[in-house]
């Protein structure tokens, strides 16, 4: 699965991991992510986050 990178703080978003301390279970992709998610580092949003290029 894709990993996604913020912009803001550099926090790489991996959907292997999940946010398991905002309730996302491993294995949801970043598009499956709500819309009100925000980055745990920093707070931003969604749309601040950038595909990881491998």
């Amino acid at each position: 699965m894709q990993k996604f990178v913020c912009d803001v703080c550099g926090y790489i978003y991996d959907p292997e991991v999940g946010d398991p301390d905002n309730d996302i279970e491993a294995g949801t992709s970043f598009e499956a992510l709500p819309d009100d998610w925000v980055c745990p580092m920093c707070g931003a949003s969604k749309d601040d986050f950038s595909p990881v290029e491998d």
